[in-house]
């Protein structure tokens, strides 16, 4: 089957599913969307030429490859479950989400009993980058499966690298996502013992910007800590927690001492325990439970 033949489905038009899926239909190819609890993100798919189905298995009766744009596995496999009827041989599933890769690995070997194959490709970057179809994205999957879908990712991804079996994609999401929440966590313990000091925010900005020490992701969470923006890095404390209980598995299995990652964790167990656990809680906003902690405002 070409690129060019390829009809798409996906699942999941949240924060960044909206903006990945717009990049879909306003490309080239077919596209079939279904709703969830918002329907915003569907109307306006629709008004861009994209075909909304009824159920998750209407969906998959016209689709050859379907994207998967969820929470988690959970998510992931109730999907998968409820999409398995209507799925014609030779379709392709590509689980997009953040996901335990042992889930992952499970679902493959059911989907390929009946002759449907698997890729996990899990993103990074903003809903930002999403929108004007420039993520990063990690690819765990067959050569050939590779080949077949890459055309319909780099619709949205700017950056695809092909890391290498099921599975793979997401065991490398878990380990991007355990840096950069790492230094979600140390960034909130920083800027609260700044302040306990007597160092300024704005000071300790200027130091670390520009410097080595800055990046993309340092100044994305202080979008939100120095300037206020509450949605300058949108994306959940829930879902931080959950990454993380995922990788801290994941490094259960190979019995693999974790002293950071417990910490990391731990950071983000204590915001959810404390209040964390809304749906506009976002990760820079870890800083300020940290600063909660110590007795700041």
């Amino acid at each position: 089957m070409t690129a060019a033949s390829e009809k798409i489905g996906f699942v999941g038009t949240g924060l960044m599913g909206h903006g990945m899926a717009k990049n879909i239909v306003e490309k080239g190819y077919p596209l079939t969307v279904i709703a969830h609890r918002n329907r915003k993100p569907v109307e306006d798919l629709v008004s861009r030429g994209a075909t909304e189905a009824a159920s998750l298995e209407e969906l998959a009766r016209g689709c050859s490859i379907i994207f998967l744009c969820l929470t988690g596995a959970p998510e992931v496999a109730a999907a998968v479950a409820a999409l398995k009827p209507g799925l014609a041989k030779g379709s392709v599933i590509v689980d997009c989400s953040t996901s335990d890769p042992t889930v992952t690995l499970r679902l493959a070997a059911e989907l390929a009993e009946i002759g449907v194959d698997f890729a996990d490709a899990p993103l990074s970057r903003t809903p930002k980058e999403a929108w004007a179809g420039t993520l990063d994205c990690m690819v765990g999957a067959e050569d050939a499966v590779f080949s077949r879908i890459e055309p319909a990712i780099a619709t949205w991804a700017a950056k695809i690298v092909h890391i290498g079996a099921i599975g793979d994609g997401h065991k490398m999401k878990l380990l991007n996502n355990f840096l950069s929440l790492g230094y979600a966590a140390l960034y909130s313990e920083a800027l609260a013992m700044s302040r306990k000091v007597g160092i300024p925010v704005a000071k300790f900005d200027k130091v670390i910007r520009g410097g080595r020490m800055d990046c993309g992701f340092y100044q994305t969470f202080m979008g939100y800590a120095l300037e206020g923006n509450r949605e300058a890095h949108k994306f959940s404390l829930s879902n931080a927690y959950k990454d993380m209980r995922y990788v801290e598995s994941m490094a259960n299995a190979v019995t693999l001492a974790t002293p950071m990652t417990s910490a990391v964790k731990n950071s983000f167990a204590s915001a959810m325990a404390t209040g964390g656990d809304g749906p506009e809680d976002y990760v820079p906003h870890l800083s300020d439970f940290v600063a909660r902690a110590n007795g700041l405002k």
